[in-house]
């Protein structure tokens, strides 16, 4: 193992200058370590190895051996020196320590480098062999520290990214973070590079910035809850099916807008002139001189190529850092962007509708108005009745509607809805778009967006003109014009993505105008769900993209956060650890004022609502004081109702049956409740019980009081009652100690029942309690009648142990023969065949029919023997059955019918029994080796047959009772003589199948 880790790290021995020994301190182990490392490192070298053990300094480490190993060696090199190893008398003698060069620390050493770094191998042994041999080498001196430079004002803007279990331990790290950053000591991008190397927890947070004495405060205002902090947070929940990009329609410009991504950001600096590039061909305007010239944002036929080109940008940066649409919709010109991201638009085919489209639109300038009106569509559509000429043009969300029409209906509405002081704010264009306006121009749509050729989506893509999903080959001239034409129902599409459980949505756009109508979609369907948007006004940078970037990472969307970093050349720094959040869960100590009382002059009161006990001078009464408060019993603040903390009843009744046992009252034979007892959640009140003298009748007064401890004096009677002293003594409860109650011991003959015949009876099975019938069943065969044998397959059959359940039969005629009969006796269980009486060597047996059941035959058996009709068969008869042997040996042994149910173990085998394995017969059991109890027969396995008899197929046979009884196989005694028996002539041939268990 040693020379292993030697080859793994490139090093010969002589590269390591001390070794941390295991040390297990007993005569066997201490040599073994001691000659592998003399057979290892003691070889070759010029300098001897230094040998220690930490288990004299700290004891036995268990199972951190090898860490304490790691550890000790760390401290040396930084320290530089190699500790001594304590209680050092003598080299063991186990070992020849003459083999190598390896010398024991018996003294402080001085560690320096020898011309290599300092290296020291740790050996750690485990249970069973487990070892382990590390090779530690120490580091790189630390370059001293340079002076901190002022931050400089065209440093980037790197993102901080935070993460935590729970939201308090969340506000813990930014806490940690702000104190480590307060300095300056460290780069701000150094910093957010080193927190992305940390795990992903549920509850993340993001703060974007260039400076660190503004990012530290940053953290420090969201370390305090403050919700001014320029902090994004969230418990990270996820997107459902996935994020949504929306694009809005015209509305989102302002001057100056990704000017400044456009400088900073490389991916959205390509992507805009690549869409400006695909304008090219349609205007001759350059789109990057128009973003900063507020009068060119003012003409339709600019303003809307212009947001296209930058949403379209917008999006290809979102999908730069990872986050990826799900789905896309767009509202008005924004379906436009929509194709264009989702497949179904080449940037030529999207750049050619815009472009020919705002041109179109243009014509209708001076013309038209629009209106957004803050009501639902249904009381928009009531508004609306009896104003032609304006329509519904969009349906933005639960609760706002945008109307569209000519100037002067459009007007006139207005003053309508301003006398109903129904809110509403006019859009500052001078067309109606989504209105019956758009319907000259339809001719000329169609001709500019002829060359227009869609195809199939890459992304799902929601229609707000048609209200459905498209596949994108649908996005032809004529469905443009329908769009522009056609009301814009955006709140509905929100409200079916919602339905197809998508949870997030980012509006890709220079400032968010939807998110308002998102957010309001998102309340009404109490949806899981949030918003963000890209870019805010004023706020056209990268700092704003991560802020956003954050809010949908805070939100569980994976963003890869080292695109941020491109270009700068970060370097990982030591971090604050994790700000772990501890939670006690030992019991806190008494509360103060529970100690002991009797200084006071007063006795202690021994429960957990009360503090002291009294008894009164001026008579025989009792009284009784406590304090309650949330803060001393915290489990009251759970009876709260309607915010306020009440005292709940069945205290009262405690109180009151603890003064009672106070005057050895044991009867609370009233008591009334006059006020509620109201704990304040700061503070605490002051609790009296007062019990007054017996009466005439032995009963005491009882008033339970309390106060408010800093508060108004005045005492408050919260209850009165009764204490009475009876001499009835309670019911006894001494049979509900043990729950639940055993059960009663039932006699098994009591379940023995007599039906009537054909039915199942029960009987007792082993003596004891039953434990219960197992069903066991078997299909009948198709095309015949249930015979005998199928219905007593089909009879229940009891558990081991338990009852047993077994058909009624008739009872057996009374057997007329007494004698003992001399039977030619088959040692293989076959019974004479029917109709052989007449043979003097094979009589027929007397009695009745034979039965088909070992249990029948049995129950014969004792009711002939309590008749005395025949005495019981010598036990040396009774043997186990074996299988069917080729030939048959047959002898001649007295035989005495009736007999006993069953047979031991210890039963001796009949003489006569030929013991010798015949070809094909198994192998006996030993006979000293008792095997496993089995019941085997001839008829089918499982059963035990007494010798002469037989139980086979075909017809019945009479038998005489007793012929049956179990036996263990090889329970012959040892030393009895076996007598063979000569082979009969022909074998039986009435015996159909081979029995199981061990053969004689």
């Amino acid at each position: 193992m040693i020379r292993q880790a030697l080859a793994n790290a490139r090093l010969a021995p002589s590269d390591v200058d001390a070794v941390e020994a295991h040390g297990t301190g007993t005569k066997l182990g201490d040599p073994i370590e001691a000659q592998a490392l003399l057979a290892t490192y003691g070889q070759g070298r010029e300098r001897p190895l230094w040998l220690g053990s930490v288990k004299s300094n700290i004891g036995h480490t268990q199972a951190a051996a090898g860490v304490a190993g790691v550890i000790k060696m760390v401290l040396a090199m930084r320290h530089g020196t190699l500790p001594q190893t304590l209680h050092v008398d003598a080299p063991t003698p186990e070992v020849d320590w003459t083999a190598g060069a390896v010398s024991l620390l018996t003294e402080p050493v001085e560690w320096s480098a020898n011309g290599h770094p300092r290296r020291a191998g740790v050996s750690s042994f485990g249970i069973s062999g487990t070892n382990a041999h590390v090779i530690i080498e120490e580091g790189d001196a630390p370059s001293p520290a340079a002076d901190v430079a002022p931050q400089d004002p065209q440093a980037p803007v790197v993102p901080w990214v935070l993460s935590a279990k729970s939201e308090a331990a969340l506000r813990g790290q930014a806490a940690r973070l702000a104190s480590f950053a307060s300095g300056g000591a460290q780069s701000p991008a150094d910093v957010g590079w080193s927190l992305l190397s940390r795990s992903r927890m549920p509850w993340r947070a993001v703060v974007a910035g260039r400076d660190g004495a503004e990012l530290a405060a940053a953290l420090r205002d969201f370390a305090a809850a403050d919700p001014a902090a320029g902090v994004v947070s969230g418990p990270g929940t996820g997107a459902g099916a996935g994020v949504v990009f929306v694009f809005p329609g015209q509305g989102s410009q302002w001057a100056g807008m990704a000017a400044e991504l456009l400088a900073s950001s490389p991916v959205f600096a390509a992507a805009f002139d690549e869409c400006a590039t695909a304008l090219s061909s349609f205007v001759d305007w350059d789109p990057r001189a128009v973003l900063t010239d507020p009068e060119l944002l003012e003409r339709v036929e600019m303003v809307q190529p212009v947001l296209w080109a930058v949403m379209v940008s917008l999006a290809e940066v979102w999908q730069s850092y990872g986050v990826r649409p799900a789905a896309v919709v767009g509202h008005s010109q924004g379906e436009i962007a929509a194709a264009c991201v989702a497949g179904a638009l080449s940037l030529e085919d999207g750049a050619r509708v815009v472009a020919l489209r705002a041109r179109a639109v243009r014509k209708l300038a001076g013309g038209g108005a629009m209106v957004s009106v803050a009501a639902p569509t249904e009381r928009v559509a009531e508004l609306l009745a009896g104003h032609d000429g304006v329509s519904i043009a969009a349906v933005n969300g639960p609760g706002s509607v945008v109307v569209a029409g000519l100037t002067g209906p459009v007007d006139e509405f207005v003053r309508y809805l301003d006398e109903r002081e129904v809110r509403n704010k006019r859009i500052p264009v001078d067309y109606a778009a989504h209105s019956v306006q758009v319907e000259p121009i339809r001719d000329e749509l169609l001709a500019m967006m002829a060359a227009v050729r869609p195809r199939a989506a890459r992304v799902p893509w929601y229609s707000t003109a048609d209200r459905r999903w498209m596949d994108g080959t649908q996005a032809d001239a004529e469905y443009w014009y329908r769009m522009t034409r056609q009301a814009v129902w955006f709140g509905p599409a929100i409200e079916a993505l919602l339905d197809g459980r998508y949870h997030g949505f980012v509006e890709v756009s220079p400032h968010p105008v939807l998110t308002v109508g998102i957010q309001e979609s998102i309340d009404a369907a109490a949806a899981p769900a949030w918003v963000t948007g890209t870019l805010r006004r004023d706020e056209g940078g990268t700092q704003r993209l991560y802020t956003s970037l954050g809010t949908a990472y805070a939100n569980g969307v994976e963003v890869d956060w080292h695109r941020a970093f491109a270009g700068i050349q970060p370097r990982t720094v030591d971090l604050p650890t994790y700000a772990f959040q501890g939670n006690r869960y030992w019991l806190s100590p008494p509360p103060a004022g529970s100690g002991d009382v009797t200084a006071a002059g007063l006795g202690s009161a021994e429960h957990p609502l009360l503090g002291a006990s009294v008894t009164l001078a001026d008579g025989d009464g009792v009284l009784l004081t406590g304090r309650l408060s949330v803060k001393t019993h915290p489990w009251l603040a759970d009876h709260a109702v309607s915010g306020a903390i009440f005292l709940p009843g069945t205290a009262f009744v405690e109180l009151a049956v603890r003064a009672g046992d106070e005057v050895g009252a044991n009867l609370l034979d009233d008591l009334t409740l006059n006020a509620p007892l109201v704990l304040p959640e700061n503070g605490a009140r002051q609790l009296q019980i007062t019990v007054g003298a017996p009466d005439h009748t032995g009963n005491r007064e009882l008033a339970i009081w309390s106060r408010l401890e800093d508060g108004d004096p005045e005492w408050i009677r919260h209850a009165e009652g009764v204490l009475a002293t009876t001499s009835e003594a309670p019911e006894s409860t001494d049979d509900l100690v043990a729950w639940p109650r055993p059960a009663p011991t039932v006699s098994p003959r009591r379940l023995v029942r007599r039906p009537r015949p054909g039915r199942a009876r029960i009987r007792p099975g082993v003596p004891g309690p039953a434990r219960g019938v197992a069903a066991r069943q078997r299909p009948l065969r198709r095309g015949r009648a249930p015979g005998r044998r199928a219905r007593r397959r089909r009879s229940l059959r009891a558990a081991p142990g338990s009852a047993r359940l077994r058909p009624a039969r008739r009872r057996p005629r009374r057997l007329e023969r007494r004698q003992p009969q001399r039977a030619s006796v088959c040692l293989e269980r076959c019974p004479p065949p029917r109709g052989r009486s007449g043979d003097p060597a094979r009589p027929a047996l007397p009695g009745r029919r034979r039965s088909r059941t070992d249990r029948a035959c049995r129950r014969r058996d004792r009711r002939t023997r309590r008749r005395g009709a025949v005495p019981r068969p010598p036990r040396d008869l009774l043997r186990p059955a074996r299988r069917r042997p080729r030939q048959h040996r047959r002898v001649d042994v007295p035989l005495r019918l009736g007999g006993p149910r069953r047979a031991g173990a210890g039963h001796p085998a009949p003489l006569g029994t030929d013991r010798r394995p015949r070809p094909g017969a198994s192998r006996p059991p030993r006979r000293d080796s008792p095997g496993p109890r089995r019941r085997t027969g001839c008829r089918r396995p499982g059963r035990a047959r007494l010798p002469g008899t037989h139980s086979g197929g075909g017809r019945r046979r009479r038998r005489a009772p007793g012929h049956r009884a179990d036996a263990r196989a090889g329970s012959a005694v040892a030393g009895r003589r076996a007598v063979r028996g000569q082979p009969s002539d022909r074998p039986h041939q009435r015996c159909r199948r081979r029995t199981r268990g061990a053969g004689l």
